[in-house]
């Protein structure tokens, strides 16, 4: 018996990995957090299978649910949104598993701030603009921020700024990155990236608040950066004409020139 962790993806049911949906056909067992994940993911699970929605429950209860699949020696898709490395609480579970004896696997899934670029049809790091994307996120109920964990310290990067959990903290995401940034630094909030209802809203640090309307209180991920502005960067010198590479060497002095896969 094993529980699969599957990242179920930003929300679209078919943004979802060709392994992941064959564990799901797998498992006769399914937990899924019903407040993120669709239900159309549902639908991959085998005819029969225990289906149960974790929103409501605390982790005492998600694991006396797992531990009745164990008891049975039955296999447990556990699906949770966007991807499993970033603020799934996978963490947390997989702990009292191995502290169980149960095994684990994990399946990674497209994550939202993935799908939220995509929907901007922007790269979000563009040379000569931004090389780093921080994946990060204000204080809140669940979790505290480390020390040094700041806005305003990653923002002194210049990084393009990935900020999730953090639409209700809106206030402070703008007076921490406008002293770095400036007012006039694009932003644009992606509202349930990948889902039916996506809004995709453009703006700058000066203008968001004003941009944003009341339905957009959850499920919304703040993007910072020069890059959001897609203009005003270098090309990559991956393509350039005179880029020495190993598929692509320009003299015959080129370490690459005899350089072949069955070198390797």
């Amino acid at each position: 018996m094993t529980v699969h962790f599957i990242g179920a993806g930003p929300g679209a049911a078919d943004l979802l990995t060709l392994r992941g949906r064959d564990i799901i056909a797998s498992c006769p067992v399914c937990l899924y957090a019903g407040s993120l994940v669709p239900e159309e993911i549902l639908s991959h699970c085998p005819d029969g299978a225990r289906i149960v929605n974790t929103a409501p429950m605390d982790l005492d209860q998600i694991m006396a649910e797992i531990d009745t699949a164990h008891q049975a020696d039955q296999d447990v898709a556990r699906l949770h949104s966007g991807d499993l490395s970033v603020w799934s609480a996978m963490g947390e579970q997989i702990r009292r598993l191995k502290d169980m004896g149960i095994p684990v696997s994990v399946t990674p899934g497209v994550p939202s701030f993935a799908a939220a670029a995509a929907a901007l049809g922007t790269e979000l790091t563009l040379p000569g603009l931004a090389q780093s994307v921080v994946l990060t996120r204000t204080p809140g109920r669940a979790s505290s921020m480390p020390e040094g964990e700041t806005l305003a310290n990653f923002a002194r990067t210049g990084a393009t700024l990935a900020i999730h959990l953090s639409i209700g903290n809106l206030d402070a995401v703008m007076a921490d990155l406008s002293p770095t940034y400036g007012e006039d630094c694009p932003v644009a909030v992606v509202y349930r990236a990948s889902w039916p209802d996506e809004r995709i809203i453009r703006a700058t640090l000066a203008t968001l608040k004003d941009a944003l309307d009341d339905g957009i209180s959850r499920t919304a991920l703040i993007l910072v950066g020069p890059a959001l502005a897609g203009e005003g960067f270098d090309e990559s010198c991956l393509y350039s004409k005179d880029y020495d590479r190993r598929y692509r060497p320009q003299s015959a002095d080129s370490p690459w020139s005899s350089w072949s896969p069955e070198n390797e």
